[in-house]
């Protein structure tokens, strides 16, 4: 089983609950033939813009963070890496995009997870076989595509 453990520094009333949060990441997981373990942080706007600035030299916050693990040569380590999320982003982000809070909540535990996994979106066809696989996942948990809702909306 993954496991998750969770460090909420904010909370909020459209939080996801752990049973949920768990649900996300072990869909994102299911093609992982192993067991990981995943820290997941909820922060306010202050520490994920801290975090942004730090690590992505960029100006205020963002929605998610994703931390993955260095693990040295012959270490063995199950923790896959961090999840660093912004409640209030992602709050604010399914208002502005007429979403679903839990399901954009879903959707940005997926794309942390998927970046902990190595995928990216750096150009093209990385963002293209990210977004699929994204949708293929958020289509398993019964959550439509997000990339078509955003450009709807």
């Amino acid at each position: 089983m993954n496991e998750i453990e969770i460090q909420a520094i904010f909370e909020s009333a459209g939080q996801p609950d752990h049973e949920q949060i768990q649900s996300w990441i072990d869909a994102a997981l299911a093609d992982l033939n192993h067991d990981t373990e995943i820290v997941v942080r909820i922060v306010d706007e202050q520490e994920s813009a801290q975090l942004n600035e730090q690590y992505r030299h960029k100006q205020g916050p963002t929605n998610i963070l994703s931390f993955p693990v260095e693990v040295p040569e012959g270490i063995e380590l199950n923790l896959l890496g961090d999840l660093v999320i912004c409640a209030p982003v992602v709050e604010r982000e399914a208002l502005e995009q007429n979403k679903i809070l839990a399901h954009h909540w879903a959707h940005i535990i997926v794309h942390g997870v998927l970046h902990l996994l190595g995928y990216d979106h750096i150009d093209d066809d990385e963002a293209e076989r990210m977004e699929s696989k994204e949708i293929a996942i958020l289509n398993k948990l019964k959550i439509s595509n997000p990339y078509i809702e955003a450009q709807d909306k």
